[in-house]
């Protein structure tokens, strides 16, 4: 049976839309029609005058719920961040595990394989942020276990996984270029983070092959105008760039520089953690931010669409274009050609909030899952 959603406001690809109803079979979106045309015979959603938008993807994210994937590796870390971020509308995301001891890395290899063959499916793999960092640029990622990355550990990591590591985050400086081609080669979104690259240096690997840079201005060198840094030459070849969009990691003034530089190559992260107090990352919750022990920042507390709330709130950045920012531009960087958009032929995964950006509901696969 075809099911239509209707009295909403639609977003999509940059725009909203009133007075239009959407139609899904299955798992698919397949219409976009005026409310006055819907099938009589149609299962009929009334969102309430609710934004209906594609749904979103977080391609960095360590946990959830008290159950952190990063520092313990198992199945229930992973079922809890897919049902949290279910309901919170995020209809993708790529758990993050950041540098520690291979044992624990493999692990998590090894527990994001076993937990593939059952998810609900908004788990689409494992980003490894680390350990082939640089450690001038550790911010709160420990330098005993940040090291080179050797051709012979990363060909072993890559078979091991069977395709869900899915984006590794590198020092690319640091890098030997047989390491480098073959992760690209087999099809690892390479992305540029904690790194202590030079203007010069970025200019020669970012695009080429390094598709994408992680958490902008954060563990990076700053501009000077005698020494311009790795931040210029971002904004010169504009690949695609996260940025964690809580006013803490980064103020909101420089988020809207960013924009105007990058377009539509700036997507949003949370890089959200979890409270834990085992492990190698033992984030504390203080006042509005996670810290390590020692005190140094370290994850964030944000939802997707709190970052999506905060862009147009903080940064002046237009609601569609801010959902473009959450769902189509992480889309596209990880190849995910049928989510990001509403539209005929896109999956029926999608985000219903208010105008006060409180999730009512996601459709997920074509079901409507309401909170």
């Amino acid at each position: 049976m075809i099911t239509a959603y209707h009295n909403l406001q639609l977003i999509s690809d940059g725009s909203i839309a009133r007075s239009k109803a959407v139609l899904v079979d299955g798992t698919q979106i397949v219409n976009i029609i005026d409310e006055t045309a819907i099938p009589q015979d149609a299962n009929k959603i009334d969102l309430s005058g609710a934004f209906l938008a594609p749904g979103l993807i977080d391609l960095q994210i360590y946990g959830s719920g008290g159950k952190l994937f990063a520092g313990t590796p198992e199945v229930a870390a992973l079922e809890r961040m897919e049902d949290d971020l279910l309901s919170q509308g995020t209809i993708g995301f790529f758990a993050t595990i950041g540098t520690n001891n291979d044992d624990i890395v493999e692990k998590g290899i090894e527990t994001a394989k076993t937990y593939r063959a059952t998810c609900k499916g908004n788990f689409l793999g494992v980003h490894l942020e680390g350990p082939f960092l640089n450690p001038i640029k550790k911010g709160a990622h420990p330098e005993k276990f940040i090291k080179k990355a050797t051709l012979e550990l990363v060909q072993k990591w890559i078979e091991q996984a069977d395709g869900v590591i899915t984006m590794m985050t590198i020092a690319p400086e640091l890098q030997d270029a047989e390491v480098v081609d073959y992760l690209n080669d087999h099809g690892v979104i390479l992305s540029s983070g904690h790194s202590n690259a030079t203007y010069q240096q970025g200019k020669t690997f970012l695009n080429n092959p390094i598709k994408a840079v992680t958490h902008l201005f954060n563990a990076m060198p700053q501009m000077h105008h005698r020494e311009p840094g790795y931040i210029p030459a971002i904004f010169e070849e504009r690949p695609y760039t996260s940025v964690v969009a809580d006013g803490v990691h980064v103020d909101f003034a420089m988020i809207r520089l960013a924009k105007r530089e990058l377009g539509d190559k700036l997507f949003l992260i949370t890089d959200a953690v979890t409270a834990a107090t085992e492990g190698t990352y033992q984030h504390r919750f203080e006042k509005d931010r996670y810290v390590m022990p020692d005190g140094t920042l370290s994850g964030s507390c944000l939802t997707m669409l709190k970052a999506v709330q905060n862009c147009v709130e903080h940064v002046g950045i237009n609601l569609a274009e801010a959902i473009n920012m959450a769902s189509l531009y992480p889309a596209q960087l990880a190849s995910l050609t049928k989510k990001g958009k509403i539209e005929a032929g896109y999956d029926a995964d999608m985000i219903v909030f208010d105008e006060n950006f409180e999730v009512q509901g996601t459709v997920f696969k074509g079901d409507y899952l309401t909170k």
